[in-house]
């Protein structure tokens, strides 16, 4: 087996592809597996099975240890405009890289360190690599992006909201309740819990004015969590109807014709399978700054190109 064959196998596969399939929903597996694992060996009452879970955990850390070597060794296919050592630097300080080697470290060094153990959990972040293409997943990373500016907007306000509802509290509160209110961070705390209608009641006000104050920031807190909530579920909203336009329009093309993936576009970012496999368009030629690409499974459509394709449904 070839290391382009290798490249493909390991990287997310498309439906087309078995063997690459097959390997991403082993790895999901293990990971699973490595994480219950996890999980059952917090249990006392499963102390005598700790063995099976060392060796269990021993396995999973191997197979993880073994992909990402070939990763590595592949990081000039990830990456194919630099050069082999620049393109191994770069796959290292990528997202994957660098959860791929936390999950690794904790269980062959530092393993007596408390902090460096909690490293293990990161492991949980490969499923998002694995699910990255996936269309569920594609449309709420879609959304966070596209609506990030008002997310932003409403945090600020949420942070805004919490410095000065702590603050209140704090100057309403302290003499009252010296060893309640410490500092103004308790009445942060106090104010997390508040505005976001949790009210563990560990830390409550007594005076007059205290409570009056929590009565207008209990009801503040519900317009703050809704904010958000409002922005986001509008995001899945516009990103469904666009799905179904574009499905629509795609499967009219009776003959071969022009798609442009401009950043707006469902095309942008999914491969030439990908598009073949999700909205049966066969890909004859893609135009990318004046230049003629062969559209190969794995090429990746950017934004600006242009598909001279047709759509197999509609010629069957």
């Amino acid at each position: 087996m070839n290391k382009n064959r290798i490249f493909r196998i390991i990287q997310i596969g498309s439906k087309d592809d078995l063997p690459s399939r097959a390997f991403d929903m082993f790895i999901s597996a293990t990971i699973i597996i490595n994480i219950l694992v996890m999980f059952l060996e917090s249990f006392d009452e499963l102390a005598a099975f700790s063995q099976v879970f060392s060796v269990a955990e021993s396995v999973t850390i191997g197979i993880f240890c073994i992909e990402y070597v070939l990763r590595i060794w592949t990081a000039d296919l990830l990456y194919p405009r630099l050069s082999k050592p620049r393109a191994v630097l770069r796959f290292l300080h990528s997202f994957d890289g660098i959860v791929d080697l936390l999950t690794i470290l904790p269980m062959t060094f530092f393993s007596g360190f408390i902090a460096f153990r909690m490293l293990r959990v990161v492991r949980i972040f490969h499923l998002f690599r694995i699910n990255a293409n996936d269309d569920s997943f594609t449309v709420i990373t879609s959304v966070l992006k596209e609506k990030k500016n008002q997310i932003i907007s409403s945090v600020f306000i949420i942070l805004v909201l919490m410095l000065a509802s702590s603050l209140g509290i704090y100057s309403a509160e302290h003499e009252a309740q010296p060893d309640v209110y410490k500092n103004a961070f308790s009445g942060l705390w106090w104010s997390v819990a508040t505005l976001l209608t949790v009210g563990y009641g560990d830390i409550y006000p007594i005076t007059v004015t205290g409570r009056i104050m929590a009565i207008i920031i209990t009801f503040l807190g519900v317009g703050v969590v809704a904010i958000p909530t409002g922005i986001i579920s509008a995001g899945f909203v516009e990103q469904y109807t666009k799905k179904e336009n574009s499905t629509s329009r795609f499967t009219d093309i009776s003959a071969i014709g022009e798609i442009k993936a401009d950043s707006k576009s469902r095309l942008t970012g999914m491969t030439v399978a990908e598009i073949r496999s999700k909205y049966g368009i066969q890909v004859h030629l893609v135009i990318r700054n004046d230049l003629s690409v062969i559209p190969t499974d794995n090429l990746k459509i950017k934004k600006n190109d242009v598909l001279i394709a047709h759509s197999e449904q509609y010629s069957k």
